[in-house]
């Protein structure tokens, strides 16, 4: 979240950061966006227990006040319903932390090191129901390195994040990117998929 606040300072970025939304009344990224005079809100889904239903409605009330457009997720640890995505649909981007369709879910890094991956990396996606299935937007990779733990790995992968996920969001917001079968396209070419990418850091 804090690097796509500071990409959309550039006035020449194509997306306005207007509204930061959190679950958790806690949660630092709050702080982050109010330092840079952006509106925050929070819904606590604790406050509306197992049903996801009402806590949607809450959150769609925001998003339709402050006109959004785009939403990209950071940090969000929820599953949305069908009906909710379906509202929003090729309109929620989310970032995570593998190079998709590999390691779906959750503990990447750590899955990543036990399956001896010799490349790691971050994977911007359009929200589809299914979980971590949505069409690749963009990716980086990362040669995971023989001294590499958990940690090291996910402040690596951190850095990818924090340079493609502005990347991503530019190009959906100048409406270069579109969707065929189930695939993006950007300017009209397939994006290509984990398989094949080089790690920026191979030598």
């Amino acid at each position: 979240m804090g690097a796509l606040i500071e990409a959309a300072k550039d006035k020449k970025y194509p997306a306005e950061i207007v509204l930061v939304i959190s679950n958790r009344p806690d949660a630092g990224g709050l702080l982050i966006a109010r330092a840079a005079d952006i509106v925050t809100a929070v819904v606590d889904h604790t406050e509306f227990g197992k049903d996801r239903t009402d806590f949607e409605q809450a959150v769609q009330a925001l998003l339709e006040k402050h006109r959004v457009d785009l939403v990209c997720l950071a940090g969000f640890m929820r599953l949305l319903t069908s009906d909710f995505v379906s509202k929003w649909q090729l309109r929620i981007l989310n970032i995570h932390p593998a190079l998709l369709p590999a390691f779906k879910g959750l503990d990447t890094h750590k899955r990543a090191l036990q399956a001896h991956a010799k490349i790691h990396g971050a994977t911007v996606h359009f929200v589809v129901p299914e979980m971590d299935s949505g069409p690749i937007i963009a990716q980086g990779a990362i040669a995971v390195r023989p001294i590499d733990r958990e940690d090291t790995l996910a402040m690596r992968v951190l850095e990818v994040e924090h340079r493609i996920y502005p990347l991503a969001l530019k190009l959906v917001a100048e409406g270069r990117v579109r969707v065929e079968n189930g695939r993006c396209l950007i300017d009209g070419i397939p994006v290509a998929d984990g398989t094949d990418l080089v790690p920026d850091d191979a030598t």
